[in-house]
């Protein structure tokens, strides 16, 4: 009977044991093992210490453009600044730089802890910087002007006036439409 105790105390020892790891993930950060390969993996293929990668494909190594085209066509645009300079596509960057990226409404800025040179997964890209980004602005809670419901048919002349004075294309609601 004893032994069975001792395997019912194992048993709780175990449980004690998962409770504490917990405890310790508090202060360092677990991580997916598969997750660990992926990161091995970008690192075993990404440059080597003291070389640089391209801000044009590191931003899209990292997936915050989703084309290395449009990576270079933010940097030509100036959507792309690292240290606070607007940067051509081929500019290097570094670890520790600050990399602020324009995307339609919204401005992303990261600091760049790893540099990989090949594209990677979601999870992998997200432990190559810190995110320092604003939050994203909440959408709107107004439903756009001009739906209709279903099975109403076209909109007529007067309906589709009144469209347009929703959305503003009229002068003051009278009148007629400013493009004309």
């Amino acid at each position: 009977m004893a032994s069975e105790d001792d395997n019912g105390d194992d048993r709780e020892t175990g449980g004690g044991t998962a409770e504490g790891q917990p405890g310790t993930a508090d202060t360092e950060q677990t991580v997916d093992p598969s997750v660990a390969a992926a990161v091995a993996a970008a690192e075993a293929a990404g440059p080597r210490s003291g070389e640089s990668v391209r801000v044009d494909s590191w931003i899209w190594s990292v997936r915050l453009v989703k084309t290395r085209s449009m990576g270079a066509t933010a940097c030509k645009g100036g959507h792309v600044r690292v240290n606070g300079h607007n940067v051509k596509p081929s500019h290097s960057v570094r670890v520790g730089d600050e990399v602020r990226l324009r995307q339609e409404n919204r401005e992303r800025i990261v600091v760049v802890k790893r540099l990989i040179s090949k594209r990677v997964g979601a999870p992998v890209a997200a432990q190559c910087y810190v995110d320092n980004s604003p939050p994203p602005p909440p959408r709107e809670a107004v439903a756009p002007a001009g739906l209709r419901d279903r099975g109403t048919g076209r909109p007529t002349k007067r309906d589709r006036r009144e469209m347009e004075r929703l959305r503003g294309l009229m002068d003051g609601g009278a009148g007629e439409p400013r493009g004309r």
